[in-house]
């Protein structure tokens, strides 16, 4: 199994509250417990060593809505590896690392309040407007080691202001202060030129798929 997948899936549970994780022999398997997200399965391979096969064994053996299906090869290859009743992402996600630093923690910026917390091993950083609205906000949870960023989101209107890059430098000092030597996290496209201008490297493209139940008149 890939070390770098298995320190995403160990921050992403502690992260979101998730179950810990069930180890199989292609992977993980994570109850989430989320109406949209029952349970996640997340194969424990990067790009070439994902195996076709692999994939359509995990898949075929899914029976219930609502259970999403991780792989770390890009979607235009996996989509083909999926039976009708998937739905699958179009967009490229992308597994990243950073070899983390200790550097200083940035301002605030003119206007804004920077809030940060640690909570049953979570930081959480926050950005409000001088209106108090959230302008900004990211987490991140450290598991010795290593460290997974989650949930870095900018509120539309305050987009293209540098505020996406104020809170993960936070984190990353968070992090740092913390004692882990490397942050990892799972980025969308939006997200992956923000994390490339801190110093992020992508290690492989991620596919998300969603199951949609079985169609009417398939085999049980």
């Amino acid at each position: 199994m890939n070390e770098l997948v298995r320190a995403w899936i160990d921050g992403w549970v502690i992260s979101r509250g998730a179950a810990a994780p069930h180890e199989e022999p292609w992977g993980w398997t994570i109850d989430s417990g989320q109406m949209k997200e029952v349970t996640r399965h997340v194969l424990g391979t990067l790009g070439d060593d994902v195996e076709e096969t692999v994939v359509r064994e995990v898949a075929d053996s899914v029976t219930g809505e609502g259970v999403w299906l991780k792989v770390f090869r890009d979607p235009a290859e996996v989509t083909g590896w999926l039976r009708g009743s998937w739905w699958t992402d179009p967009e490229t996600g992308y597994l990243m690392s950073l070899p983390l630093t200790s550097t200083p923690a940035p301002d605030a910026p003119s206007g804004h309040r920077l809030t940060s917390w640690t909570r049953a091993g979570v930081t959480r950083v926050m950005l409000t407007a001088w209106d108090g609205s959230l302008a900004a906000r990211g987490q991140i949870a450290v598991t010795g080691p290593t460290a997974v960023a989650d949930q870095i989101e900018t509120a539309p209107h305050h987009r293209r202001r540098g505020l996406g890059s104020v809170v993960m430098r936070t984190l990353h000092h968070a992090a740092a202060r913390q004692g882990a030597h490397t942050a990892v996290l799972a980025g969308t496209p939006a997200g992956r030129a923000l994390y490339e201008s801190l110093g992020w490297r992508v290690e492989a493209p991620l596919t998300s798929a969603r199951y949609l139940g079985r169609e009417p008149g398939s085999p049980t």
